[in-house]
């Protein structure tokens, strides 16, 4: 009869409990090693991306904005004072000269002023011419009564020294003498009088001459604004060029100060740039300018900056120096490039896309046989157009992706196709 052995069957369960064990051991070492596994690197064709390799030499720092031609000297017009347009003479698109008369305004009160001030101007010319003469006859009246004066003072002097000759001799008496001394006091204080009397004519001939002068001179005054609102019923050009815009027509009634027309010079132009604020701030008067018409190149300077920012802009205007080409107009289109500086022995590279000029980006670098790229952080200097300084992180002949990596962020390495 058969026997059970216990201690078999305990055996059979020790062992298989111990390859359950060794298994769930050999699981847990799996899964540790696959988690400490990093991601498979993702494939990248070549042609996908920008690559562009360190390079060491002079760098041209250049700023580069859109931009229009406009003239470099235009003339509002503007109404000098209300008034309905009478004629139109000049259309948008004509020549036109400093006088040229391009439009006509009327307002019977300015006429009627302009009248009235003349006729005032002439009254105060006649007012002023006859108180000079007045002035001066006065004047002439009173140096003729000093001149009396003096001639009865020196004539009743002259008798005082004859008279006391003849006292002493007798001849003439002590009486008679005494009346002459006493006329010839009398006289010597009548001419100090008429001296005195001189002297404030000539400064009232002075007086009434600057009073009237005054006078005509504010007469003047009206005079000329008058004349110059009168005048300014015919509207001109007052410079030699083109008739750009005429917004108003015939019978429309215009207030003082409101634009009637704008007239520009153009053969002489000047570009407008617009330059992003960001790059702006190492532009400087002076600086030599490339301007691209469309039509070719023509060089010029930086002219004036604007100091306010608009919509992320600033306008920079650059004086053209050279022959513009045939077809340049104003409001045409252009492309701008100001020459910022030339950085003589400098590492560079292509300008990464989101890559700032004094920042730190991350970059991926190739390998020595191109095939892969590991993630590096680079530190960028001074950037030009489409290039930038290399200040750390990079030697000359490595060769990085310039491209948006944005796609790859949770990965340090590419592999290239």
């Amino acid at each position: 009869m058969d026997v059970p052995r216990v201690d078999f069957k305990k055996d059979q369960q020790r062992k298989r409990q111990y390859q359950i064990g060794g298994g769930v051991v050999a699981l847990l070492v799996a899964a540790y090693a696959l988690s400490s596994l990093k991601p498979a690197a993702p494939e990248v064709e070549r042609g996908a991306v920008w690559i562009d390799t360190v390079k060491r030499g002079e760098l041209l720092r250049q700023v580069r904005g859109p931009g229009t031609l406009v003239p470099k000297e235009i003339r509002w017009i503007a109404a000098e004072s209300d008034g309905r347009v009478e004629r139109v003479l000049a259309k948008p698109g004509a020549v036109v000269t400093a006088d040229t008369v391009i439009l006509e305004l009327y307002n019977p009160d300015v006429v009627r002023s302009y009248d009235d001030a003349r006729a005032g101007y002439a009254g105060a010319q006649a007012d002023h011419a006859a108180s000079k003469v007045r002035a001066e006859n006065e004047e002439l009246d009173q140096r003729a009564r000093h001149a009396q004066a003096r001639a009865d003072y020196e004539s009743a002097k002259l008798q005082v020294e004859a008279e006391k000759e003849l006292v002493d001799k007798g001849i003439v008496s002590q009486i008679t003498y005494k009346r002459s001394v006493l006329t010839a006091d009398q006289l010597k204080i009548k001419l100090e009088i008429e001296a005195e009397r001189l002297g404030k004519a000539k400064g009232s001939v002075v007086a009434q001459l600057n009073a009237s002068a005054a006078r005509l001179e504010q007469s003047r005054t009206t005079f000329k604004l008058r004349e110059q609102q009168y005048r300014g019923l015919k509207v001109r050009a007052g410079i030699d060029g083109v008739l750009q815009q005429l917004p108003v027509e015939e019978g429309q009634q215009v207030q003082q100060g409101m634009n009637l027309a704008r007239v520009a010079q153009p053969d002489v132009l000047i570009a407008e740039l617009r330059v992003p604020e960001t790059q702006a701030r190492d532009i400087a008067l002076g600086q030599p300018v490339s301007v691209d018409t469309r039509n070719g190149i023509v060089p010029g300077k930086v002219l004036r900056i604007d100091p306010a920012v608009a919509n992320g802009t600033v306008q920079v205007d650059v004086e053209l120096i050279g022959e513009l080409p045939r077809g340049a107009r104003p409001d045409l289109s252009v492309d701008g490039t100001i020459e910022i500086e030339r950085l003589p022995d400098v590492l560079f590279v292509g300008r990464p896309a989101y890559g700032q000029p004094e920042s730190t980006v991350t970059l991926f670098k190739l390998d020595k046989d191109g095939s892969e790229a590991l993630r590096v952080p680079v530190e960028l200097g001074r950037s030009s157009v489409n290039l930038i300084e290399i200040r750390k992180g990079l030697v000359e002949g490595d060769q990085v992706v310039l491209s948006d990596t944005a796609q790859w962020d949770d990965y340090d390495r590419i592999d290239i196709q």
